[in-house]
């Protein structure tokens, strides 16, 4: 009688403690689950972070360069995003820095030449480029529309120079005769002469480079 009670109580407590084991599994498996999960979520996490990072650093290396970017206006149509919107004597004539340009340009009748002209590059130069120039000798200029096209179009290439194609380049002009440029990283010079204050700036059909001088076609 005694060895029954006992396969009995053995019986009863290995049903007791199944369930309970049983219970244990589950729950270890659902934290390890659950753990994974949060693995993966955090590695996804960490990739998506990865990926932003990188795409930043490629879009900021499009960016415009130079100390003479301070002087453009932070929005409105004569900001960066505002002249991108615009062919590049509409937009020239939205930046106040580029006001004698913008006039030059409507004296001599090549706002439309320049607004409708495909991927080009436009070397602009600032209001202090032109006070550089003697007013005697520039009233001149600018009262000669022939002289006064040679310069200005001797400031457009017919094609879009990114910043690493200004590094040791020569380009053909709208002029006709060439300009040539060099430098790296953010620091390039126009045929010896011209510094690059604020590069790389973009308008619907053109790329801009704003130089401190004034350059004149041989001739």
């Amino acid at each position: 009688m005694n060895t029954r009670l006992r396969r009995i109580a053995v019986t009863v407590a290995a049903a007791a403690v199944l369930p309970l084991a049983l219970s244990a599994c589950s729950d270890n498996s659902g934290d390890s689950t659950k753990s994974d999960s949060s693995s993966k979520a955090s590695a996804s996490a960490t990739t998506s972070d990865d990926s932003m990072t990188g795409s930043g650093s490629t879009a900021s290396a499009d960016q415009p360069f130079g100390t003479g970017c301070a002087a453009v206006p932070k929005d409105g149509a004569g900001s960066f995003d505002g002249m991108a919107q615009d062919p590049v004597a509409t937009a020239a004539s939205n930046n106040p820095a580029l006001s004698t340009l913008v006039a030059a340009v409507k004296k001599a009748g090549l706002v439309d030449t320049l607004n409708n002209a495909q991927d080009i590059t436009v070397f602009a130069p600032t209001n202090d480029a032109f006070a550089k120039i003697p007013k005697a000798t520039l009233d001149k200029v600018l009262n000669d529309k022939a002289q006064l096209t040679k310069i200005l179009t001797y400031h457009v290439v017919g094609q879009k120079l990114a910043p690493k194609d200004l590094e040791n380049g020569s380009f053909d002009t709208l002029e006709k005769s060439k300009l040539t440029t060099s430098g790296s990283g953010e620091s390039y010079t126009v045929n010896d002469s011209a510094k690059v204050v604020c590069g790389n700036v973009r308008t619907a059909n053109a790329n801009v480079y704003i130089i401190d001088t004034v350059l004149m076609p041989a001739g």
